[in-house]
């Protein structure tokens, strides 16, 4: 098949993994998600440990009282005291996010992938988005929480996702014009925002794209 790779962006419990890893099976290509990092890791050389905690930092503090910092393709070496800085840990998975779309098809979920690869010709990004009900209900197939604890736990999750995007695109995470392709999976479900997404690069890249 052509060397095409599809970036995914999802509201918690939209299902955006599900259709992104059924999307990667179907296909028979990679799916990348948080081996972003360890990617990230071996490419920086910094321990993917520090990756993670990071991550986890945000996800308690938010990233609101950080200036945005959009990405522009800059590396900061080892030399400065900036290298382990959240923003270049962040350079560093883009730099792996962009060797994966030089080098093979594949799906990439999160990272702002769109983003980073945004002048890429080859790259049909997504964004899978559903109803609060449809939401809350298959957060509920895979958090032991209920009622205002669900929504308030998802509510947290997709303030984190909208404020890393923010931070590191300078751009709003639901605005549409971000993508080339937006789903509402409760409307279609996984298998058909599947389809959807495979006649959409169809279209773009020509019938043969999965051949």
């Amino acid at each position: 098949m052509k060397n095409i790779v599809i970036t995914i962006a999802r509201q918690y419990g939209s299902g955006g993994r599900t259709v992104g890893e059924m999307l990667a099976n179907d296909l028979g290509i990679h799916y990348y998600d948080k081996e972003l990092i360890k990617l990230a890791s071996e490419e920086s050389g910094i321990n993917e440990g520090l990756f993670l905690e990071t991550d986890e930092k945000f996800r308690k503090t938010g990233f609101l009282r950080m200036p945005v910092n959009v990405y522009k393709g800059e590396l900061i070496g080892p030399e400065s005291k900036e290298f382990t800085s959240p923003d270049n840990l962040f350079n560093f998975q883009a730099k792996a996010i962009k060797k994966l779309a030089e080098t093979q098809p594949c799906v990439i979920v999160g990272r702002c992938a769109d983003f980073v690869l945004k002048d890429y010709d080859n790259v049909l990004s997504v964004f899978v988005h559903a109803p609060h009900d449809f939401l809350m209900q298959e957060a509920g197939k895979v958090q032991p929480l209920k009622g205002k604890e669900l929504e308030n736990f998802c509510a947290r999750e997709d303030k984190y996702r909208a404020e890393y995007y923010k931070h590191h695109t300078g751009q709003d995470w639901t605005d549409a014009m971000n993508y080339d392709l937006c789903l509402d999976s409760s409307k279609l479900g996984f298998s058909k925002c599947v389809e959807a997404i495979k006649a959409h690069a169809k279209v773009r890249f020509g019938e043969d794209v999965f051949e």
